[in-house]
């Protein structure tokens, strides 16, 4: 299976090709736009800043690139929240294709960011097949996408917020799979299967 890595100025790449590795495949990390197009599945991950991220997109023209997408796509983290309407981390328009808005957490009480386990409730989706409600994950995050037609699994800290999402052939998940044990790998498998 051709499976091409996004390659853009956000981090976490490495360990997203080891999870990949793990399960048996060999994934590629390019920024070619045709190299993109042509992959039976595109990996857009992502650890970083939302504005300068889609600056580096913009310029490269990958934004349009993973607009185009017919195969399906999967986001992750700031993947996620770049594929939704705006960002609240420096007033961010970010890709649009989930109707949805990224917020920052607010708590008196709680440690921004999140940063650890937690559980995720799913919905009945390609993507969380074979994953029980109430699966741990691991995000890092201070920011998160809000609960829209499009989710597909929450969590809760703090608020309520999407960690999954799903349009057409874009996919989202806010934690990190690549670090979520068995329940990441699952929904790695999952993508690959779709």
């Amino acid at each position: 299976m051709n499976v091409k890595i996004v390659k853009y100025n956000a981090g976490n790449i490495q360990s997203v090709l080891f999870a990949l590795e793990r399960i048996g495949i060999q994934a590629e990390v390019t920024d070619d736009a045709g190299e993109i197009l042509s992959a039976d599945r595109i990996i857009f991950p992502g650890v970083g800043e939302a504005s300068t991220a889609m600056e580096y997109l913009k310029q490269r023209n990958l934004d349009n690139v993973i607009k185009a997408a017919k195969q399906p796509l999967l986001g992750i983290c700031l993947g996620l929240q770049l594929l939704c309407n705006h960002s609240e981390e420096n007033d961010t328009d970010c890709l649009g294709i989930f109707d949805a808005q990224v917020k920052k957490f607010v708590s008196d009480d709680l440690k921004i960011p999140q940063i650890g386990w937690n559980t995720i409730q799913v919905t009945n989706n390609p993507l969380l097949k074979n994953i029980p409600d109430n699966s741990y994950s691991y995000f890092v995050h201070s920011y998160y996408a809000e609960v829209t037609a499009d989710t597909i699994a929450t969590t809760t800290y703090a608020n309520e917020f999407s960690c999954a999402m799903n349009k057409n052939n874009f996919y989202g998940v806010q934690f990190h799979p690549e670090k979520s044990a068995a329940t990441g790998e699952q929904i790695l498998k999952n993508f690959l299967e779709l």
